[in-house]
């Protein structure tokens, strides 16, 4: 007897894509400021041409990815990723260029957690994290009810307990 597994059909929150862009502006903008501190020191110092070339190939390089990481990647991740849970499965569903669709039992889930950063914080979302035996699961960014019913709901379906300290 098969039984159909539907879709998932959660989306992320709206506020993903500022908040995965500031993310990746503060991260690019503290690698830029390291490359013009070693381009001062190469100046300073003259480490000669081979320094130069290296210091050139790290900045186009940071700037392909910060085309990647600021412009591209979070129109992609909110335009592609699903979410789902039920009483048997969670099941996350991710990539525009590469589809991946992973169903995790939540027989298997032995902890779920919230986890929000400064720049999560900025903008009320959340991530959630979700661990079993061999791997880790991942939610990026969801509104902040959200992640809080979410975290509670696969806890009670996967029979996870708090523990007292």
């Amino acid at each position: 007897m098969e039984q159909e597994i539907k879709m998932p059909e959660q989306r992320l929150a709206e506020q993903t894509v500022p908040a995965l862009r500031l993310g990746s502006t503060v991260g690019h903008g503290v690698t830029a400021v390291l490359l013009a501190v070693l381009y001062g020191l190469n100046v300073w110092f003259s480490w000669g041409r081979w320094a130069e070339w290296t210091i050139a190939i790290l900045a186009a390089l940071t700037l392909l990815s910060a085309v990647w990481g600021i412009g591209v990647r979070p129109v992609l991740l909110h335009r592609y990723y699903r979410y789902s849970a039920d009483e048997e499965f969670l099941q996350l569903k991710s990539g525009a260029f590469h589809e991946v669709h992973e169903l995790v039992p939540m027989a298997k889930i032995q902890a779920v957690s919230t986890n929000q950063g400064p720049i999560l914080r900025r903008y009320n979302l959340y991530s959630l994290e979700i661990e079993t035996m061999g791997s880790t699961h991942g939610i990026p960014a969801l509104k902040k009810e959200t992640a809080l019913e979410l975290r509670n709901m696969i806890a009670v379906y996967a029979k996870i307990r708090e523990v007292d300290e």
